[in-house]
């Protein structure tokens, strides 16, 4: 699953890429601002970003200067509101692989990042699509899970939480971290959506497997 990274301070317009990106089996993240940007992109979780010109503190065109200035190669996307054959040229100079302008369709977008998506596979050794904890295996292809001998289904909403919980194994995370992964949007930080999700996921995989770190939130034992 492809992880993007959404990198624009208007919430309507994050919340309205994030929803149609996840609607398409890609995995999120938003950055408000330029620093914000750097910082998670320099994490290494991320397989593409989407980067707005207008963002707060560094603007994109100082983001794209100091990541591509870094060797940072991962596939950038351009979208933004400057529509000027100036902008664009500066844009795609600077190390920008695509330029696109809003108003924008979403069909049009989604179509260019899996473009670059599909070159950066052509490109680079293939992912593991297998996530492995103790006699648990998740598959990012199929979408199941094994644990022993059984094989499970999950829903899509199961599925994503606990491949968060797979590529994080003996990390605790937060109930707000898992909500921004897992559902965006979707709920409000009060919400006890996350405790409900942990609970299926316990009776499927084994209780003993995802523990509660008290006044933290969750840990997928190792």
């Amino acid at each position: 699953m492809h992880r993007i990274l959404i990198a624009e301070d208007e919430p309507r317009i994050a919340s309205f890429l994030e929803k149609g990106l996840r609607a398409h089996g890609y995995t999120t993240a938003i950055a408000a601002d330029g620093d914000e940007t750097i910082l998670m992109t320099q994490s290494g979780e991320f397989d593409l970003v989407i980067l707005d010109l207008g963002l707060p503190g560094k603007d994109g065109l100082e983001v794209l200067e100091e990541l591509r200035g870094q060797g940072q190669r991962l596939p950038i996307i351009i979208l933004t509101a400057r529509d000027d054959i100036k902008d664009k040229v500066t844009g795609l100079e600077a190390g920008a692989d695509d330029y696109v302008t809003k108003p924008f369709r979403f069909e049009e977008l989604l179509a260019r990042v899996r473009v670059r998506l599909r070159n950066l596979n052509l490109c680079s050794p293939k992912e593991d699509t297998i996530l492995t904890v103790g006699n648990i295996a998740l598959d990012l292809r199929t979408r199941k899970i094994k644990v022993g001998d059984r094989m499970i289904d999950l829903p899509a909403r199961e599925f994503t939480l606990a491949e968060t919980f797979f590529r994080h194994p003996g990390q605790v995370l937060s109930r707000e971290q898992l909500l921004d992964r897992v559902w965006g949007f979707d709920y409000n930080p009060g919400s006890n959506i996350v405790d409900v999700y942990v609970g299926y996921l316990r009776k499927k995989l084994g209780n003993n497997l995802i523990e509660t770190v008290r006044g933290m939130g969750y840990r997928l034992r190792t």
